[in-house]
């Protein structure tokens, strides 16, 4: 079946993860995605481990993880020819997607103000840390530094009070997964307009926004209020209990949502029936103000027994928990395996290599998997069928410095 995005061809002028991450999610729903890529090197990620093979080659866990689906072409887009070649690829081009720093590209005349004057069909996203203008504009960005920037990192980690207080980054770089995502998302938005003007835009998709964005409840309670969020630890803010509990063998996460929940959470701990009548829990206000307490009270139980004991028997009756696994522990559990998420697929270096499954479950559209491409994979493919050059042209411009072809 064709995906969702057949037809449409997306240059990917991106590396490292916002970028790529958006680019991947298009792959993913059909796209064709022409990634421009160094010839020496290639995306940053391609040199961070673990490898495929020789680290040399560049296939990296982290490379792979973000640039599944794609074509990889290698480019330099400093040299004339380089960049007169990506001129003839943005004409075949219906989107470009790009996150050098703001005003990198203006002098290769690949900026979005060239580009849109000549193809006013185009849709082009430029992924920034802190947008096209404004203070911040010129300076460069991280996943951390948005982390730290936006307030998320000051309500990650636990209390300054506590063992190991502090400010903590999220284990993954969210500020570039949700930027991607946002930037996939209005990309799409784009091409739906452009269905029915016929026009094309520009999208200015910052970090600063995104992260932002995803602090939700947490900066509009600070909005309506003026309280800062402070520091939770495993604790979840709005209900209580709702945290991290050592078992006899290890720890697990068991939440209670309302009373009829909690009713049940205490029948299974084989807890007294009086306390759904202490004052101090009888209500999630209450609970949440006396958390330390009924903590105390719940873990001296959850102590005496194992984590999937726990597991069992809070699920039959349908309180929220589960264990805290480790990545082989995720990969091994019934659901993940029934879920199919990780897959294997052919490498052009004629490996198996692993994927996880795209969460985008779409029957009538389903995601093609096919492996992250070898750096420079595609070159000579790209400019033969697309640009219609020739094995002597395409041997003159790698000759020149231009491209890099795959042996």
């Amino acid at each position: 079946m064709a995906g969702v995005l057949d037809g449409i061809r997306v240059l990917d002028l991106t590396r490292v993860v916002a970028g790529p991450w958006c680019t991947q999610t298009l792959a993913d729903l059909g796209a064709e995605v022409i990634k421009i890529e160094k010839p020496e090197g290639g995306d940053d990620t391609r040199r961070v481990g673990p490898f495929v093979g020789p680290a040399s080659r560049g296939d990296s866990a982290f490379f792979m993880g973000t640039n599944r689906g794609k074509q990889s072409m290698a480019v330099d887009i400093s040299h004339p020819d380089g960049q007169a070649l990506m001129h003839e690829l943005v004409a075949q081009c219906d989107v470009v997607v790009e996150n050098f720093k703001v005003g990198d590209l203006k002098r290769y005349g690949l900026d979005h103000a060239t580009l849109c004057a000549r193809h006013p069909g185009l849709i082009y996203c430029s992924v920034t840390g802190f947008g096209q203008d404004g203070p911040y504009a010129s300076r460069p960005a991280y996943d951390s530094v948005l982390q730290a920037m936006c307030g998320l990192m000051s309500t990650c980690g636990q209390p300054d009070d506590q063992p190991g207080g502090g400010p903590m980054r999220a284990g993954v770089p969210v500020a570039d997964i949700f930027t991607g995502l946002y930037a996939a998302i209005a990309i799409l938005a784009a091409l739906m307009h452009r269905r029915s003007s016929g026009a094309g835009q520009f999208i200015d998709m910052a970090m600063v926004d995104a992260t932002t964005a995803i602090m939700g409840h947490l900066a509009l309670g600070y909005l309506m209020t003026g309280e800062v969020p402070q520091r939770q630890g495993n604790n979840n803010p709005i209900t209580a209990p709702s945290e991290v509990f050592r078992a006899s063998d290890g720890f697990f996460s068991m939440s209670a949502g309302n009373n009829g929940q909690f009713a049940a959470l205490l029948e299974v701990l084989e807890l007294p029936v009086e306390l759904l009548t202490d004052p101090r829990f009888a209500t999630n206000i209450d609970r949440l103000a006396h958390r330390q307490a009924l903590h105390e009270h719940l873990e001296a139980v959850t102590l005496t027994r194992p984590v999937a004991e726990w597991i069992d028997r809070l699920s039959a009756r349908t309180v929220p928990c589960a264990a805290i696994n480790d990545m082989r522990q995720v990969f091994e559990d019934p659901q993940v395996r029934h879920r199919d998420l990780h897959l294997s697929l052919p490498h052009g270096s004629g490996q198996e290599v692993p994927t996880l499954r795209s969460p985008l479950r779409l029957p009538q559209a389903p995601v093609a998997y096919v492996a992250p491409p070898m750096l420079g994979q595609h070159t000579a493919q790209v400019l033969h069928n697309l640009l219609g050059k020739s094995a002597t042209q395409v041997q003159a411009l790698q000759q020149r410095g231009a491209v890099r072809v795959l042996p």
